[in-house]
């Protein structure tokens, strides 16, 4: 498993590219093959919201989270030595 991510790290550049491609197909996807008829508001009726609604939500995730870390719970590394 470790070889197989220092393979993809060599290769960040495409990872990333490939990763854009599949998001591109999801939205390309919800576009054309969801039947958005019974949507309940009227975002759900513009093409990728769900997917554009779901990279938003993890990424706020993560940018809160790296925050409040360093907000307070993480420490100095000689906070145990005292």
């Amino acid at each position: 498993m470790l070889a197989f991510i220092e393979y993809l790290r060599a290769r960040l550049p495409a990872v990333v590219k490939i990763c854009f491609g599949l998001l591109a197909c999801l939205v390309l996807a919800d576009a054309f093959l969801v039947d958005k008829e019974h949507a309940h508001t009227a975002a759900e009726h513009l093409p990728g919201f769900w997917t554009v609604f779901g990279f938003v939500g993890c990424a706020l995730i993560i940018i809160v989270s790296k925050w409040f870390g360093h907000l307070g719970i993480m420490t100095r590394e000689d906070y145990y030595d005292e």
